[in-house]
Parts: structure tokens; C-alpha cells; sequence
């Protein structure tokens, strides 16, 4: 059976170095990298071609989700496990969207850890359990959003604008960023005013901030 290659970033000499004892203990793991920082994870990577990589957030130099955005640009067939002390939904689900397989908080015991790891080399998402609810309300809203929008019949160029009029840009560089006129551009406002009810950019943009439709 062939082993799964793994590295481990970890700014901590301990969990590094913990970690490494304690998966090694298993015939199914090999450890093929260590590294303290998400700059040296890419090295080491790009070297080693590991399966799995089980990656810190809070780090010097290249913190975890910076990382994790280089890995998946880079090297998309590698696994990414966010091995985190942080509970936080908001790290989970930017994570998770950036492509992150698994995520998995530093109390978890080893079974767990490992459960992850073969799972994720196995092609599924690994959350760990206390946080599994988390997403499945973020993504219960996020299909709110999607019906709102679809009850209320927003184009998809629509779409785009209001988002752009949430950011507080004019008319002038939306037109410029979506290769419109801009007496195209005041027709989908006066669109996107008549479906959602309101009457201004303010009212426009406060909706798109309250349903997060700049994160669509």
C-alpha cells in the first residue's frame, strides 16, 4: 500500500515536530517536510510533491491563507489540511472557499487528525465536528441569497453591477470595468432599483452588504 506523503507548516518547533512523531507512528503516513512558515512550505512543496499538507494560519512571513491561495494556484493536485487553534466561522468558510479540503482545530486527537488526513486523500472534505454546522448555515445562506436574487430576477449583468455599486463605484468606472455604456450602465441601476424596491444607491448598496451579494 502506498504511504501518504505529508508536510507539515507549523511556526511552533513543537507541533512540528509532535505532529511528525505521532503520524509517523502510523505505516500509512510518511513525512516528506517541515516548515515554520508558508514561504518555506511552498519550497518544500514544489521539491517534495506531498499528498496532504497540513497547514497553520497564524504564521511569520506567508501566514496560512495566504499560503493556501499560493498552493492552490500552484500546485492544485496537493490536499490542504488548515490545522488551526481557531474556531472562528469566519476563518473556516474563507478557507474552505479558497479551496482548503479539510479543517481541523489543534485540541482533535490523533485518530481524528488521521481520520482527516485519509479522507481528504480519498477525495472528500474533512471539518471537524464542532464546526460541521457552520458551514452547512453558510451555505443555507448563501441559497437564500441565490433564491432572493432569482425571485427577484437579477440578470447576471445585473448582478455584477450591484455589486460593483456596493463598493461605492460610479457609473463612469462601472462602465469602464464591465466594457459598457454608460447610459447602459443607468438602465440595469434603474433595473436593479425597480426589483429590490428601493430607490437609491445607498438603499442599493445596503442590500447587497445585508445579503452578501458581493461575496457571490
Amino acid at each position: 500500500m502506498d504511504t501518504i506523503r505529508i508536510v507539515i507548516v507549523d511556526d511552533h518547533a513543537l507541533i512540528r515536530e509532535g505532529l511528525k512523531k505521532l503520524l509517523e507512528l502510523d505505516p500509512k503516513f510518511e513525512i516528506v517536510g517541515l516548515a515554520d512558515n508558508g514561504k518555506k512550505a511552498l519550497e518544500i512543496v514544489e521539491k517534495k510533491n506531498p499528498d496532504v499538507v497540513l497547514l497553520d494560519i497564524n504564521m511569520p512571513e506567508l501566514n496560512g491563507i495566504e499560503c493556501l491561495k499560493k498552493l492552490k494556484q500552484q500546485f492544485s493536485d496537493v490536499k490542504v489540511i488548515m490545522l488551526t487553534i481557531h474556531d472562528d466561522s469566519e476563518y473556516l468558510i474563507e478557507t474552505v472557499n479558497i479551496g482548503a479540503e479539510g479543517y481541523v482545530l489543534k485540541d482533535a486527537d490523533v485518530s481524528q487528525l488521521s481520520n482527516a488526513i485519509q479522507k481528504v486523500h480519498n477525495g472528500e472534505i474533512y471539518i471537524h465536528p464542532s464546526l460541521s454546522g457552520v458551514l452547512v448555515k453558510e451555505y443555507k445562506r448563501k441559497e437564500d441569497t441565490y433564491n432572493d436574487l432569482r425571485n427577484r430576477r437579477l440578470t447576471k449583468r445585473e448582478l455584477e453591477v450591484l455589486k460593483l455599486i456596493a463598493q461605492g463605484i460610479n457609473n463612469r468606472d462601472i462602465s469602464g470595468q464591465l466594457f459598457i455604456s454608460e447610459k447602459t450602465v443607468k438602465n440595469h441601476i434603474s433595473s436593479i432599483f425597480k426589483k429590490l424596491g428601493v430607490n437609491d444607491r445607498t438603499q442599493a448598496a445596503l442590500y447587497a452588504i445585508k445579503h452578501n451579494v458581493t461575496k457571490i
